[in-house]
């Protein structure tokens, strides 16, 4: 089993095993869900699942959090999603807040981007921060719910499911046992054990190339920016890239080429002087972590299989560039976990669970589409790509329409569910991004006391009626209530208007946002995704609507 160790920057906890009823002689009952996988995905829908009053038990092989900085970039809708699951505060205090970057042909700066150019936005476009904090932050989080049984050193090797329920062979430490749940959630990565065991595959494509990635541990005034190289003078004919982590830690990628020896590759005598050629031969710097990756964009057919559901890498895997693993694992947890919850109370029929395959699958194969572009751009492949790429990079110097042509990893952005079948279509029509099947924006706010806070945070966990202006006033009149206590699942009702009982709106963001000119009333899924908009207060319309997003679309 793995032990904890020790980096210039960072110093690893180790958690202890401890013997599990299973294994004690107490005998322990069945479980609702069980989570194969303590990283990032895993103790995300861990957290979910206590917030919504499940019970769940976590099994991570190591005793450790992940050893190197592995994802880095935390795109700003997966804050959001930690910030709702209690530890997004600290994301952002810990890590690097950045959202301009730079793009270089040669060591020439041909253009800037900003990804977050407006203002009043409670999180920034992205963080940087190593994963190894991410996961320290979500354990925290995890040891003070009781509702969720984490349980270290603890490998899974064998897989069974029938109609009712899943069985798993754990090891251990102390033996081996066995583990039956309703559900199991796969959130193992991409050597997923659970996947082997059902003999499942990936498809998709692996590119050849290779890449380096160096963590080097210096003191450097590069501003808190993404720099990306095309043929760099340190290593010609390539690309690289480079940004920075939290303890003056500093990402850089090398590509290599398909012809790189990994393992030589990775030795330090080979690794120091490309970054010495890259940062220059008086650079101060300790090397901290290193680690030889292939572009790889490959997704399972189908991420549901029966009572396991795979989510985060153990579903998909895309290459690195566009930070597209670890915040669509995210999103796949936030997606799944309502769901599960409202399926196993009895809310909604199972299929509502076959919804996750039609909008996680969609979104994965954006992820692969945008991340399979990035590869093609970055490495091209046969002369006449490569004359393509070099014309844009030429023009983008000058021209503004050229540099959206360029791809040098297109980075995160939350899916737009557009075509899911929990969506109701617009009955009005509307302005701007707010519509069915996208992920809800923020915007400041005032609470009932006059303090200022964010629309966000006042959505809560379930479903909520966004009311602005007339549609806001409606949802207080009589009757009101009590039509929708005829709806499936509670919907909690939020305002947004003058009234001093209701949310206030002080710079108008948040209706410049939901486009609440003429008044507006949204629907909004509890992973805070648009369900349904309306300019009007319709009781029945609602009631179809809060059916259909809960899979009960037979009206």
């Amino acid at each position: 089993m793995p032990t904890a160790q020790v980096l210039d920057s960072h110093t690893y906890p180790h958690f202890d095993f401890r013997t599990p009823p299973e294994l004690s002689g107490t005998e322990a009952a069945r479980h609702e869900v069980v989570i194969v996988g303590g990283g990032p995905v895993g103790l995300a829908a861990a957290l979910d699942l206590a917030r919504r009053g499940r019970r769940c038990v976590v099994l991570n092989g190591a005793d450790t959090v992940s050893v190197g900085s592995r994802a880095i970039c935390w795109a700003k809708r997966s804050i959001e999603i930690c910030d709702r699951l209690g530890f997004g505060d600290r994301i952002v205090e810990k890590g690097i807040t950045w959202k301009d970057g730079r793009v270089f042909v040669g060591d020439e700066n041909i253009y800037n981007f900003d990804l977050l150019p407006e203002q009043g936005h409670r999180f920034p476009a992205f963080v940087n921060l190593q994963q190894y904090y991410f996961e320290e932050f979500a354990v925290a989080r995890v040891q003070n719910e009781p509702l969720i049984d984490l349980r270290w050193q603890s490998r899974v090797t064998g897989v069974a499911q029938d109609g009712d329920a899943v069985t798993l062979t754990v090891e251990t430490p102390d033996g081996v046992y066995t583990l039956t749940a309703d559900y199991v959630l796969a959130a193992d990565g991409v050597r997923s054990a659970v996947r082997r065991a059902l003999d499942l595959e990936f498809s998709g494509k692996v590119f050849e190339d290779r890449f380096l990635i160096a963590d080097v541990k210096m003191k450097a005034d590069f501003p808190t920016e993404r720099w990306f190289w095309f043929d760099p003078p340190f290593n010609p004919g390539q690309s690289a890239l480079l940004h920075r982590q939290a303890d003056d830690v500093w990402r850089i990628d090398l590509q290599l080429g398909w012809d790189a020896d990994p393992d030589e590759e990775r030795k330090p005598e080979n690794v120091i002087p490309r970054i010495r050629r890259m940062l220059g031969p008086d650079a101060d710097f300790d090397l901290e972590w290193v680690s030889v990756y292939t572009f790889q964009c490959r997704r399972l057919e189908k991420f549901r299989h029966g009572r396991i559901l795979f989510i985060g890498d153990s579903a998909h895997q895309v290459s690195p560039f566009g930070a597209r693993g670890g915040n669509g694992g995210l999103q796949d947890a936030d997606n799944l976990i309502w769901k599960l919850d409202l399926v196993m109370r009895g809310s909604a029929p199972e299929s509502l669970l076959d919804s996750y395959d039609d909008e996680r699958i969609f979104a994965g194969d954006e992820n692969i589409a945008n991340s399979t572009r990035s590869t093609d751009f970055i490495t091209p492949k046969s002369p006449a790509s490569k004359m393509l790429r070099d014309s844009v990079l030429a023009l983008a110097k000058q021209y503004p329409f050229a540099r959206r042509l360029v791809n040098s990893g297109r980075l995160s952005l939350p899916a737009v569910l557009s075509n899911s079948p929990l969506n109701t279509p617009d009955s009005a029509a509307f302005l701007g991004p707010m519509r069915p099947g996208a992920p809800c924006l923020d915007a400041p706010v005032t609470v009932a006391d006059g303090s200022a806070g964010w629309l966000l945070r006042q959505l809560g966990d379930g479903f909520t009626l966004l009311g602005f202006g007339a549609a806001a006033s409606a949802l207080t009149e009589d009757g009101f209530a009590e039509a929708m206590r005829a709806g499936p699942v509670p919907v909690a009702i939020l305002a947004v208007s003058d009234d001093p009982v209701a949310l206030g709106d002080p710079d108008g963001l948040a209706s410049e946002r939901y486009d609440a000119r003429d008044g507006a009333l949204y629907l909004i899924r509890p992973d805070q995704h648009v369900a349904a908009r309306w300019r009007t207060v319709d009781p029945a319309a609602i009631l179809t609507a809060l059916r259909r997003a809960c899979g009960l679309a037979d009206t």
